[in-house]
């Protein structure tokens, strides 16, 4: 089972406990959740990076490549590795730590934009 497996697997455990116990074989499911995780991660972070800009420096691609990986794992943790909303048995709300954490995503990702644009005008 790999990390996005993993993650899944806590997330359903802490959310959604009574509905973690029905599924039948859980090692099988959320290894096959965890394959489809990493390759929605991997498609999407394609997408999100897009072609590399001719004058790009291998730091700013770097930080390009890394911000573009966070948010599509930022997409797939809330859309796949966590349980839907209806099922969930908490009464905690960890949207805010998912804001904080997409926040600091949009604050990374401008960061590097602005980095490439100072680079440019250099």
């Amino acid at each position: 089972m790999n990390t996005y497996g993993k993650t899944a697997q806590q997330n359903w455990m802490t959310l959604a406990p009574s509905a973690y116990q029905q599924i039948e074989n859980p090692e099988q499911h959320f290894t096959m959740l965890g394959q489809d995780a990493m390759a929605q991660v991997q498609q999407l972070q394609t997408q999100i990076a897009g072609p590399d800009p001719m004058d790009e420096g291998y730091l700013q691609k770097v930080g390009r490549l890394q911000a573009a990986k966070n948010q599509a794992e930022e997409v797939v943790r809330e859309n796949l590795l966590t349980p839907p909303r209806e099922s969930w048995e908490t009464t905690e709300e960890p949207e805010e730590e998912t804001d904080e954490t997409f926040q600091a995503i949009q604050a990374m990702h401008r960061a590097s934009l602005e980095l490439e644009d100072e680079t440019d005008r250099a």
